[in-house]
């Protein structure tokens, strides 16, 4: 059972109880200017400029996410916040109910830890590359009142049948590149194509493998869909002019930096995280590929198989469970999580899930949950209900988590 706190009140201790620590989330849709969306989230295609044009297509998902878009002038106050639905159909902001009951929701170690479900989650979805950027590090995060982003990737299979139109991501920098290289590339913003991605090199993406990003590391993600764990923040920095033809503003090089510095650019340079760009072994060091959970796999006698997607890092880690065609199972998780599911239908719980094939903009849907801590130390049924399909999990977990394994990635 899940046990009340001193912390816990009001519409947090409402929404727990009625879920048994269960919180059916709704979809929280993103949109953002100048990309084009992959049109692979499942969002109904009328729907895909629901928010206008001019705020642009929709081409992320996030999951329990209590950090608001940094979208720009005429971002709503909610824009990128979860909401939950209550059993009496209600609609509550998680982020209210974390700062509300956080103790019951997290945990208390996590909340004094923590302060709050420090994680943002998402889907992304894009028709073709986007531009060389990075995320700054904490010390310069902080300058701008924000906090550094590490980030994970994760391609499910479930998502990508289609590749579309550039399965491959550019990540740091070539070998022997030096700072005034990229500084001239700066200097050539307003020429065009300023040649950044001539000093990367670019990977080829391959559904059921992910990869590490670190603060300070230059990407330019490709256009698989994206299973994101990262630390909640949007902070970011552009280093690319120009992407499929299409010019990049240079306020998107300076979004999150301090004024001053606008047009320094040394110190423009002096963000990235110079020897893991040029790193001779990136994509060993980058690169991350699946771990069994339990050491093998778990898909006869036990009924399901579980293996880790984003692991070896402080900042949050993810899990992905696989449960077989009928077959009932309970997992033990020592940590709160939020979950998506990918694939099939059945009872987590005593709630009902499925997979959508097509969703309205605005409309709620039965595949994303978020599950309290306690509830997720006891032990949660699972039930798959299909005769055929598994039942696919996409387990998000935030810092903290004691079963997220500590080595680097393999």
């Amino acid at each position: 059972m899940v046990t009340k706190t001193s912390s816990t009140r009001g519409a947090a201790q409402d929404a727990i109880d009625a879920g048994a620590g269960i919180l059916r989330l709704e979809p929280c849709w993103v949109p953002r200017t100048f990309m084009i969306p992959g049109r692979r989230l499942r969002l109904h295609p009328d729907d895909l400029y629901a928010l206008g044009a001019h705020r642009g297509g929709i081409n992320e998902r996030w999951f329990s996410s209590t950090t608001h878009a940094s979208n720009g002038p005429g971002t709503p106050d909610d824009e990128g916040l979860s909401y939950v639905r209550t059993e009496n159909g209600a609609r509550v902001l998680f982020k209210s109910l974390v700062d509300e009951g956080g103790d019951l929701l997290l945990g208390v170690s996590t909340m004094q830890r923590e302060g709050g479900w420090n994680l943002l989650c998402k889907f992304f979805d894009n028709m073709g590359a986007i531009p060389h950027h990075l995320h700054q590090n904490d010390a310069f995060a902080k300058l701008v009142d924000q906090k550094g982003k590490p980030e994970a990737y994760y391609f499910p299979p479930q998502y990508n049948q289609i590749e579309n139109a550039f399965p491959f991501t550019f990540m740091g920098l070539e070998p022997g590149t030096t700072k005034d290289d990229v500084r001239r590339c700066l200097e050539d913003w307003s020429k065009g194509d300023n040649g950044i991605l001539f000093l990367s090199r670019a990977y080829r993406l391959q559904p059921g493998t992910g990869c590490q990003i670190d603060p300070g590391i230059l990407h330019a993600p490709g256009s698989l869909v994206t299973y994101e764990p990262q630390v909640n923040s949007d902070v970011f920095s552009m280093f690319q002019s120009l992407v499929d033809g299409r010019v990049v503003d240079r306020s998107l090089l300076t979004k999150d930096v301090r004024p001053e510095y606008h047009n320094d650019l040394d110190y423009l340079v002096s963000m990235l995280d110079w020897d893991a760009n040029v790193n001779p072994e990136f994509a060993k060091t980058n690169r991350a590929f699946p771990r069994p959970v339990h050491g093998g796999e778990h898909d006869g006698e036990t009924g399901y198989r579980e293996q880790w997607v984003s692991y070896g890092t402080p900042w949050y880690s993810a899990k992905e469970l696989t449960v077989m065609p009928r077959r009932t199972v309970t997992i033990k998780d020592a940590a709160a999580y939020g979950l998506i599911l990918t694939q099939g239908h059945g009872t987590i719980g005593r709630h009902h899930v499925s997979t959508p094939a097509m969703i309205r903009f605005g409309e709620m849907t039965e595949d994303e949950l978020f599950v309290a801590a306690d509830v997720a130390r006891e032990g949660i049924r699972i039930e798959n209900l299909s005769d055929a399909e598994p039942l696919v999990i996409l387990k998000h977990f935030g810092p903290g988590n004691p079963d997220n394994p500590t080595s680097p990635l393999a």
